[in-house]
């Protein structure tokens, strides 16, 4: 089948807290404004409850609940994917799979298994068994910097000749020749490549990616999304510009992890507060003046161009 809306700009939503009585809550008002935002920005599906959404400090309740939230927000006008969908424990993911409201969604993102470090082959059964329960499409997520497991590109060409409810991959292994090693292998241009890492977004564009599941696009929506279209219509000096413009804000992003860095971000364009959930903690004080720098600069950068987004 054809999962083409899922081509393009996907932004994974942070999930905004505010503190009450010494909490941190989920700030719904800011969740809200977010949302706008981003669909504002031109994004053309949004990801909720994934990594930078902080879904693994949120109770089970919670995920339902911002899932539940984000899906009536939206109100169909962009698909929307359920990112809680992780797990060390195969058993563990089925019962998720089987018993989360998943009405209203297009596709669960689901990350390879952490910390146990399984081979190819059990990363392979485990979504083999994923993909018999799941009711709605699949996008397998590789990020090894947070699972210690690389999912190699031929363990991904087996999955996706094994079964079409998966659709595709957030290939956030950093490592351009392995993505370029998939596109080139994959059999079907079905089987979409989507890039996990903002910073090197066009260059997989250019080798045939198929977009990407963003971070920054949750401050600047309109900024990324705009490169990934021009990039995607061949355009690629609007690309270009646009990359270059936002190029030294990602770094400091990442810089106390993620979503300190982008919630950072968020806080100095007034989307929502730079609070997380322990054990993550605000971005330091020197870091967060020298995002706010970047920031500026990267605004009187477009203020100087004649390029339109």
């Amino acid at each position: 089948m054809n999962y083409s809306y899922f081509k393009g700009t996907g932004v994974a939503l942070v999930t905004p807290f505010t503190i009450k009585s010494g909490k941190e809550i989920i700030d719904y008002p800011a969740l809200e404004r977010i949302i706008e935002h981003v669909l504002t920005g031109g994004v053309d599906y949004v990801v909720s409850l994934g990594t930078t959404g902080e879904a693994i400090t949120l109770s089970s309740r919670e995920c339902q609940n911002v899932l539940d939230f984000t899906l009536k927000q939206v109100n169909g006008r962009v698909p929307v994917v359920a990112g809680w969908f992780g797990s060390n424990s195969t058993e563990h993911l089925l019962e998720r799979l089987k018993n989360v409201h998943l009405k209203g969604c297009a596709a669960v993102l689901s990350s390879s298994p952490a910390y146990n470090k399984p081979t190819q082959e059990g990363i392979y059964q485990h979504y083999l068994k994923a993909a018999k329960v799941t009711p709605v499409p699949m996008i397998l997520y590789n990020v090894p910097s947070r699972t210690s497991s690389n999912v190699l590109p031929e363990t991904l060409l087996r999955l996706a000749a094994a079964s079409p409810q998966f659709v595709g991959v957030k290939e956030a292994s950093g490592n351009l020749v392995q993505a370029q090693y998939l596109l080139k292998h994959r059999t079907t241009e079905d089987f979409l490549v989507i890039s996990g890492d903002d910073q090197i977004t066009l260059g997989m564009i250019a080798c045939g990616g198929d977009g990407v599941i963003s971070v920054i696009a949750n401050s600047h929506p309109a900024e990324f999304s705009g490169m990934v279209r021009a990039a995607m219509k061949g355009d690629y000096q609007t690309a270009q510009f646009l990359n270059h413009q936002l190029h030294d804000i990602h770094p400091l992003l990442y810089a106390e992890g993620n979503p300190v860095g982008i919630k950072a971000a968020m806080a100095i364009k007034g989307l929502c507060e730079s609070v997380v959930r322990l054990p993550l903690a605000k971005m330091s004080e020197g870091n967060y003046a020298k995002l706010k720098v970047e920031i500026e600069k990267a605004t009187a950068y477009a203020a100087k161009a004649s390029v339109v987004v």
